[in-house]
């Protein structure tokens, strides 16, 4: 069974991905980098990420992690506090430690492309 899967697959997504920006866009230490993005767009590109590198239908078709944040300027800070946010939204949603885990490390694998490292 897939982390999608486990997670509760189409719903949970979309439910996580609400959650996760609205606690982005109230952190003073990443939500400028949103100030001028259309958050409809950016949700369901989001939606689509999530589900593919979570072992959902693969529907992504944005461009790579490493070519979307290369002119962001982004540093570890900025990156471990999207992280803790999308942690606290899986905890939010009585996702089991395991699982957490999981989902972070895959995120946490992102480091190097979303940092352009």
């Amino acid at each position: 069974m897939t982390i999608y899967q486990k997670l509760g697959g189409a719903a949970a997504i979309d439910a996580a991905v609400d959650i996760f920006y609205r606690r982005v866009l109230s952190d003073e230490r990443v939500s400028n980098f949103f100030d001028d993005v259309d958050m409809e767009r950016q949700h369901a590109k989001q939606r689509a990420f999530l589900t593919m590198v979570l072992g959902g239908p693969h529907e992504y078709s944005g461009r790579d992690l490493r070519s979307a944040h290369q002119r962001m300027a982004l540093n570890d800070g900025h990156f471990d506090a999207v992280a803790e946010h999308l942690e606290a939204t899986l905890q939010e949603l009585q996702v089991g430690s395991d699982d957490i885990s999981a989902v972070l490390a895959v995120v946490e694998g992102a480091r190097p492309d979303v940092l352009d490292r």
